[in-house]
C-alpha cells in the first residue's frame, strides 16, 4: 500500500540515522487502532484498519515510500553521559504531511533489533505496548503536547525478560522525534556543519518563523525553552511523574515522549516518584521543574558554537538565557494552577492561595486528581465530595472561605464557573492500579476489556459518566510502595 510520505529527515540528516529494517511479526494481531488520528493523517490512512494494515504495523511489510531507519542521538541518563544511544528498539518509517499540512513521524516501536540496540533484542513486551497507547492517549485528551498511537498490535512471538512475556509494537506518531539528546550526538562529533544542519532543520520543521531572524539561533533556543515549559507547567497540573527526564527523552517540538516508567500521583505529595530505576528520586514529582533547567543547559551547551565566534561571548548569552527560565516557568505554572482553581485574571496572594492548598493536600494526604474537580462540584452545591477526601474540615474549610472571597471579586461563584472548571479539571486518568490490572489481564489472560473500557474513560477526561466510580477513586493505600519500570 502507497501512503504519502514525505521524507525529509532521511534527505536532509544523512548523518543521524542508519537504514534499518523491522524484524518481522509471527502471528500478528491487531489490538487496537485509533481512528480519529488516523483521519487526521489522510483518507490512505483510514483504509489501515484492515488485513493490509497489520501487515505494516507488525513490521511484516514495509509500505510503500517509507524510509525505514533508526535515528542516533546521545543523552545524559540520570546524569550521566552516554554519547551514543540511538533507537535501540525503534524505526521511523517515514514522515506525512496530514490534512492540517502538519509534518508528522511514523515510528514503529518494538520492532526488532537495530544498530543501536546494544546487545538488546528490540522487542518490546505487549505490557508496554498497551501502556504508551493508554497514557499517551489520555494525555493527547487532557491537552498535553503528547506523542500519540496510532495502533497496538500483539506480535505471537515470545519476549524474554524476567519471564517470558508475549510480545508487542507500538506505532507511535510525532511532530519528529528530535530531541535534546540529538544535539548532544551532533555536538559530539565536534563538527560544527553537523550541528548547524540540525538546527537549521529543526528550526525550518518546528520553528519556521525563527528562519529569516538575524538571531535565529539564540531565538531557537529560547523557543524550546519556552515548549518545554509550556510542557512540564501542564504535567505539574495534572500530577504526571515522567519518571525518565532524560535528555534523551526531551523532544525540541515540546510534545511528550517516551512513556516507560510514567505515572500519575493519586495523593498528593511533591516528593512522589515511581520509577523502579530511579534510586535517588532524581525525577521526582517535585525536581520535574528543576530537571527542565538542567536538560535545557544542556541543549545550552550544544549550540555555542553557532551563537557567537567567541565561545565566552557565546556562554554569556545563553547562560542569561538559562537563567530566565525558572522564573518563566514559574508564570505558567501560576497560570495553570490559578485556572484549575477558577481564577483568571492572577493578582497578589492568588500563589499563596495555591501553595496553602497544596499543604493542606499534602497534610492530608488528599486525591490530587479528585481535589481540584471536586471544587468545581461543590460550587454548586455538591460541598460533601470536597470535604469527604480530608480529615481535618476546619483547615479545608478555611481555605474554602479565602477561595470564596478570591472568586467573588473576579466573578460569579456559580455553575458558569463549575463548567469552566470542569473543562480543566479531569475526573478520570490513567490511575496506576487501573492500568496494571488492564494490562495484567491483556498479558496473563488474552482479556483486553478492560484495557478498552479504561481507555475510553481517560480519552473523555472531562465528561462526567455513569456507573464510572470505580475509575475516579485512587488504589486503596498499602504498605507496598507502587513502582513503574521501564519496559524495555
Amino acid at each position: 500500500m502507497e501512503l504519502n510520505f514525505d521524507n525529509s529527515f532521511a534527505k536532509e540528516l544523512k548523518d543521524f540515522y542508519e537504514f534499518t529494517k523491522a524484524d518481522k511479526s509471527t502471528s500478528p494481531k491487531l489490538i487496537k487502532f485509533n481512528d480519529s488520528l488516523a483521519k487526521k493523517l489522510g483518507p490512505e490512512w483510514e483504509k489501515l484498519k484492515s488485513d493490509s494494515g497489520l501487515l505494516i504495523f507488525s513490521g511484516n511489510e514495509a509500505p510503500k515510500g517509507s524510509q525505514s531507519l533508526s535515528q542516533v542521538y546521545s543523552g545524559h541518563q540520570f546524569g550521566g553521559f552516554s554519547p551514543l544511544l540511538g533507537d535501540g528498539r525503534a524505526i521511523l518509517l517515514g514522515e506525512v504531511v496530514d490534512k492540517d499540512n502538519i509534518r508528522r513521524d511514523i515510528q514503529l516501536k518494538g520492532s526488532g533489533r537495530t544498530i543501536f540496540s546494544r546487545g538488546g533484542d528490540g522487542k518490546s513486551a505487549l505490557g508496554p505496548v498497551l501502556r504508551e497507547y493508554l497514557v499517551s492517549e489520555a494525555m493527547h485528551s487532557l491537552n498535553i503536547p503528547t506523542t500519540r498511537a496510532l495502533a497496538a498490535v500483539s506480535s505471537g512471538d515470545d519476549v524474554y525478560r524476567e519471564r517470558v512475556l508475549p510480545g508487542g509494537i507500538l506505532t507511535r506518531v510525532a511532530l519528529s522525534h528530535i530531541r535534546v539528546g540529538t544535539f548532544q550526538y551532533a555536538s559530539t562529533t565536534g563538527d560544527i556543519e553537523k550541528i548547524k544542519a540540525l538546527s537549521d532543520y529543526s528550526i525550518n520543521r518546528h520553528y519556521k518563523s525563527l528562519l529569516p531572524k538575524k538571531e535565529k539561533y539564540i531565538e531557537f533556543f529560547e523557543s524550546v525553552c519556552d515548549s518545554q515549559i509550556n510542557l512540564i507547567s501542564k504535567w505539574m497540573g495534572i500530577g504526571f511523574i515522567h519518571g525518565v527526564m532524560n535528555t534523551d527523552n526531551m523532544t525540541i517540538s515540546g510534545e511528550t515522549i517516551d512513556y516507560g516508567p510514567c505515572a500519575f500521583m493519586d495523593r498528593y505529595n511533591p516528593n512522589t516518584f515511581f520509577s523502579s530505576i530511579d534510586t535517588q528520586g532524581r525525577y521526582a514529582y517535585s525536581n520535574q521543574p528543576l530537571i527542565l533547567s538542567w536538560n535545557l543547559a544542556r541543549f545550552a551547551e550544544t549550540l555555542i558554537p553557532l551563537i557567537d565566534k567567541n565561545e565566552q561571548n557565546a556562554i554569556e548569552i545563553l547562560t542569561q538565557k538559562i537563567s530566565l527560565i525558572q522564573n518563566k516557568y514559574e508564570k505558567a505554572w501560576l497560570k495553570v494552577m490559578s485556572e484549575k482553581i477558577g481564577i483568571i485574571n492572577i493578582k497578589d496572594g492568588d500563589l499563596d492561595l495555591i501553595n496553602n492548598l497544596l499543604d493542606i493536600m499534602k497534610n492530608e494526604k488528599a486525591d490530587f486528581t479528585l481535589v481540584f474537580r471536586y471544587l468545581a462540584d461543590f460550587i454548586i452545591g455538591k460541598e460533601y465530595l470536597l470535604i469527604n477526601l480530608f480529615d481535618n474540615s476546619k483547615k479545608i474549610n478555611e481555605w474554602i472561605n479565602n477561595w470564596k472571597n478570591r472568586i467573588e471579586k473576579e466573578g460569579k461563584f456559580d455553575k458558569s464557573l463549575c463548567i469552566k472548571m470542569k473543562k480543566i479539571n479531569p475526573l478520570y486518568i490513567p490511575r496506576n492500579h487501573l492500568v496494571e490490572h488492564a494490562l495484567d489481564e491483556a498479558v496473563s489472560n488474552d482479556n483486553y476489556k478492560p484495557f478498552h473500557n479504561l481507555l475510553s474513560y481517560v480519552t473523555s477526561p472531562f465528561d462526567e459518566i455513569s456507573n464510572s466510580k470505580e475509575y475516579t477513586l485512587p488504589a486503596p493505600i498499602t504498605d507496598k510502595p507502587y513502582k513503574t519500570f521501564c519496559g524495555t
